[in-house]
C-alpha cells in the first residue's frame, strides 16, 4: 500500500512531460534540406522525436549552441532519434551532411535569454537560417 501511495505522487511529474516530433525534410513547406517545425519552445524535460521522414538525414546537436551541462547527441543518417532535454537553453540541432546547406533548428528549453547571440562559427547559411527562424 505504501508503495502504490509513493508511484501515485509521481505520476503528476511524469504526465507534465511532453513528446514532440521534428520531420527532418529534404523539400518541406518551408524550403529545402528543412527541419518541420524548424523552431520549439520547450519545458525540461520534454523529448523530441526527429523523425526521418524523407532520407539522407540525421539530427545532432550543435556544440556551439549547447547549454553547459547538457549532453550532446548524434543520431545516424535515416534514424528515429528520441531526445530528452533536461538542461535549460537554447539548443542548435543540424543534420551533418546539410549543415553548411542551412539545415538547422532551434529548440528553445525552458527560460532562455533571447538577447544572446548566434555562435559567429555558425555557416553562413546555417546563421541565416537561424536568424529568419527567431525572427519569426
Amino acid at each position: 500500500m505504501r508503495l502504490f501511495a509513493c508511484l501515485l505522487t509521481l505520476l503528476p511529474v511524469v504526465g507534465l512531460a511532453e513528446t514532440h516530433e521534428v520531420n527532418m525534410l529534404t523539400r518541406g513547406e518551408t524550403g529545402a534540406m528543412v527541419y518541420e517545425p524548424g523552431y520549439l519552445e520547450i519545458a525540461p524535460g520534454d523529448t523530441v522525436r526527429f523523425l526521418p521522414v524523407q532520407g539522407g538525414h540525421n539530427a545532432a546537436s550543435i556544440p556551439e549552441m549547447l547549454p553547459e551541462g547538457a549532453a550532446r547527441f548524434i543520431g545516424k543518417i535515416d534514424e528515429e532519434i528520441a531526445v530528452t532535454f533536461d538542461v535549460e537553453g537554447r539548443y542548435g540541432v543540424k543534420c551533418s551532411p546539410h549543415y553548411a546547406m542551412g539545415m538547422v533548428m532551434i529548440i528553445d528549453v525552458g527560460e532562455v535569454d533571447p538577447s544572446v547571440p548566434l555562435p559567429e562559427a555558425l555557416p553562413r547559411r546555417a546563421r541565416e537560417r537561424m536568424a529568419i527562424l527567431l525572427a519569426q
